[in-house]
């Protein structure tokens, strides 16, 4: 009998433990995002592809793709049941814009509809805070969609906003070239950085989403600057702008609409000569630094310190991408990995974050993806 009273408590506490681990193994592998890729398609199988995402091990799962000709950038609504697509192409008048529905039991996205970019080369897409209305950067043609959306997450034709001038690189700052298109913090205003012009474009936004063009204003950049990606810092009186040509990080102040330089450096070796390709720029979520990415010749993320008193940067280090061409790239929502997409090399790196030092890590985590170009979460509800 003291035999029995023994031997079945050791196998409930076997039993136990061994349905413990399998619980603790099954929730650190499952994902609380899904993770979205944007890619530059090249067969009609290839599009925007999901995977399911865990931000505690930085693990994934796919999920599923939407074939769509060149999401090569992607937004999401704020109420996550709509993504918006740009369809990058370079042909006259060929960009489009595409809406889908997003489930967010499944992850998988429908098409809604589709409007013309009003020019070529679409290159970035955002959404207004209340998810009404679209806006679209167009690089080639260097001019700016802006879309209302319907209550079902379709797109209506949109309004055509056309920049005018050039700089003085010569076949890169001819025209204009809008990059990007951005939205201030208390979403007032849209920052539109154009590479062709020098300028990041200030327009007016009113409480409905509506654009303002005829009381726009700008901040001016050095000559052969190029900005081409801008982003906020969390405190909202900062803002950190990648430029492509002369290959600077520029750190701005921003109040009432107005963005001033306050610095601008970039991490290029002393002994560098080629040219710069500035691409994307993102800041750690706790603010401490900002990173951008270089392509080509470098394929590398410079690290970036911000100062938290003046808002200004200083070059820390740069970390190679293992791969080629990292267009964009992006934090996680933890900000303990930071995922590179590497366009010409097809995968995505997963690096871990030094909250401390801002430096990188290889985890040594591949994600293949055709063409990765663009980087986007979608927390599960």
């Amino acid at each position: 009998m003291e035999l029995k009273l023994y031997f079945y408590p050791m196998r409930n506490f076997f039993l136990f433990s061994f349905l413990l681990i399998t619980i603790m193994t099954y929730g650190q592998s499952a994902g609380d995002y899904y993770l979205l890729i944007g890619t530059y398609s090249t067969t009609p199988s290839d599009g925007i592809e999901v995977y399911d995402y865990n931000s505690i091990t930085g693990q994934y799962k796919f999920v599923g793709k939407a074939a769509t000709k060149n999401p090569s950038y992607l937004a999401v609504s704020p109420d996550k049941k709509f993504i918006y697509s740009v369809a990058e192409n370079g042909q006259p008048n060929g960009g489009r814009v595409v809406a889908f529905s997003f489930d967010m039991v499944t992850g998988t996205l429908t098409p809604i509809n589709s409007q013309p970019s009003m020019g070529s080369s679409p290159c970035y897409v955002s959404v207004f805070k209340d998810g009404r209305h679209v806006a679209v950067g167009n690089y080639s043609s260097g001019n700016l969609a802006y879309y209302s959306v319907n209550e079902d997450g379709s797109l209506n034709a949109p309004q055509n906003i056309i920049h005018h001038g050039s700089s003085i690189t010569k076949g890169n700052q001819d025209s204009p070239h809008v990059h990007a298109a951005v939205y201030s913090p208390d979403y007032k205003y849209l920052m539109v950085p154009d590479l062709g012009i020098d300028k990041v474009m200030i327009y007016p936004i009113d409480p409905n989403g509506n654009i303002n063009t005829v009381e726009s204003g700008f901040v001016q950049l050095a000559p052969g600057a190029g900005p081409r990606h801008i982003e906020f810092h969390p405190n909202g009186k900062w803002a950190y702008l990648m430029e492509e040509i002369s290959g600077n990080v520029t750190a701005l102040s921003y109040k009432n609409g107005k963005l001033k330089v306050l610095n601008s450096v970039n991490a290029y070796p002393a002994d560098y000569k080629d040219l710069h390709h500035g691409a994307d720029i993102h800041i750690s979520p706790d603010g401490k630094y900002v990173y951008g990415s270089y392509r080509y010749k470098l394929n590398a993320i410079g690290i970036f310190k911000i100062d938290q008193k003046t808002g200004k940067v200083a070059p820390v280090a740069t970390q190679s991408t293992m791969g080629e061409i990292p267009r964009n790239f992006n934090f996680d929502p933890s900000g303990n990995f930071l995922l590179v997409a590497n366009q010409n090399s097809n995968d995505i790196v997963i690096f871990k974050v030094n909250k401390d030092t801002g430096l990188l890590t290889d985890t040594g985590n591949r994600l293949s993806v055709n063409k990765p170009v663009c980087i986007k979460w979608v927390k599960k509800m």
